[in-house]
């Protein structure tokens, strides 16, 4: 009996784990689609509340690698002109670590300007709820014309490179 009471707790408890972790999960996502609308919408106080303090955004260009504030500087003279950017995501995982605090995400994105998109991240639990931590916008590239583009890279940067000296 003592076992079937041991089993019966630990299996409640798990339930209630499982079900606090899908609430995280959805609040998580809808912390990832303000992002976004808030983006489309170039409202750039709610684009920047769902950044954490101490935010990094990652954009899909090697030099593009902003803290919150120089990337709030970035963006202020677009939004301020009513100019967003609109990337809708398509497919969406999230996955919180043991600690309850930490969530990771990946998500394919689309944009009617550079298409087939991914973003990926840190999420923190903070007092006021979920914030990003990091954002990482970039191009997946296709294995087929991966050694192509990567060549055009490569020669790009060489020519930066050349250029300054």
């Amino acid at each position: 009996m003592k076992k079937l009471v041991i089993l019966a707790t630990f299996t409640f408890l798990m339930s209630i784990n499982v079900l606090a972790n899908e609430a995280d999960k959805s609040s998580i996502d809808t912390v990832l689609n303000d992002f976004h609308q808030s983006a489309s919408d170039a409202n750039f106080e709610h684009y920047f509340a769902q950044l954490a303090d101490g935010a990094v955004f990652l954009g899909t260009d090697a030099t593009e690698r902003w803290s919150k504030k120089e990337f709030a500087e970035f963006v202020r003279p677009y939004f301020s002109k009513g100019i967003g950017w609109t990337y809708r995501p398509t497919e969406r995982h999230i996955d919180i670590i043991a600690n309850g605090t930490t969530a990771y995400f990946d998500e394919l994105l689309h944009s009617d300007s550079y298409g087939q998109c991914r973003g990926s991240g840190v999420l923190v639990l903070t007092e006021q709820g979920w914030k990003i931590m990091q954002y990482n916008l970039s191009f997946p590239i296709p294995n087929s014309i991966a050694k192509s583009l990567t060549k055009q890279i490569k020669t790009h940067q060489q020519d930066v490179k050349n250029n300054d000296k």
